[in-house]
């Protein structure tokens, strides 16, 4: 990852900010795109770019661009904004399911578009997507999110498919991840059995990296020890 620079949306969540961590850790210069507002001062290996909604595609080209400009080149963009709810079929509602495709499926399908210019320009160009176990069989309460998620699993092979040669393009399916509000909403959960922060962070940094030039279209599984 030395020198490489690496765009990570949802950059200030519990998993975007151990990536982002990992990633400059790593020796690459990081990016790192939220929607919520920051403060953070920017350093040579890294900046920040807060209030950048990604399910508009006007922004996300807007902040891409930005990043191209600041650094010369972009190599790798890992699309880690996303959004949880569950709710069930017969009592939700149908905004729930739109609110969710526009975090899951919008901000990586925006992200992806204004990147694909810069990243077919790199020697090692790299997409990473965030996909979810749950979504290759959703159960219940999990439609909406399932759904999202699935779509992010096709979008990722469809644009595999059409970068062949040219930019990888790969999906990590974590089961639950070990954060403050998944123990907060699931007090009575084994969570030594769910996949942590870094253990995610290194197999996503493992895809963006020369070491997986021959990785493209995977949907990765990484269940931790569920």
């Amino acid at each position: 990852m030395d020198g490489k620079v690496v765009v990570i949306t949802g950059a200030s969540g519990a998993l975007g900010s151990v990536v982002a961590e990992a990633a400059v850790a790593r020796g690459a210069r990081v990016a790192a795109v939220d929607y919520a507002a920051s403060t953070a001062a920017d350093t040579p290996s890294r900046i920040t770019l807060g209030g950048v909604d990604l399910s508009d595609a006007a922004q996300a080209g807007t902040a891409i661009d930005a990043i191209a400009a600041r650094f010369g080149r972009i190599d790798a963009l890992i699309n880690i904004a996303g959004a949880f709810a569950f709710e069930t079929v017969a009592d939700g509602n149908a905004a729930t399911w739109q609110r969710l495709y526009n975090i899951n499926v919008l901000t990586t399908l925006n992200a992806s578009r204004a990147a694909l210019a810069h990243l077919s320009r790199s020697p090692a160009g790299r997409i990473v997507n965030i996909g979810a176990m749950g979504a290759l069989h959703a159960g219940a309460g999990m439609g909406p999110y399932a759904a999202s998620k699935a779509g992010v699993h096709r979008l990722t092979e469809a644009l595999a498919a059409e970068l062949k040669g040219k930019v990888t393009v790969n999906a990590v399916l974590p089961s639950t991840i070990d954060t403050a509000a998944n123990r907060a909403s699931m007090p009575d959960a084994d969570f030594g059995k769910w996949v942590t922060p870094i253990e995610l962070a290194d197999v996503i940094l493992f895809l963006a990296s020369d070491a997986a030039s021959a990785i493209t279209g995977a949907l990765l599984p990484v269940p931790g020890r569920v």
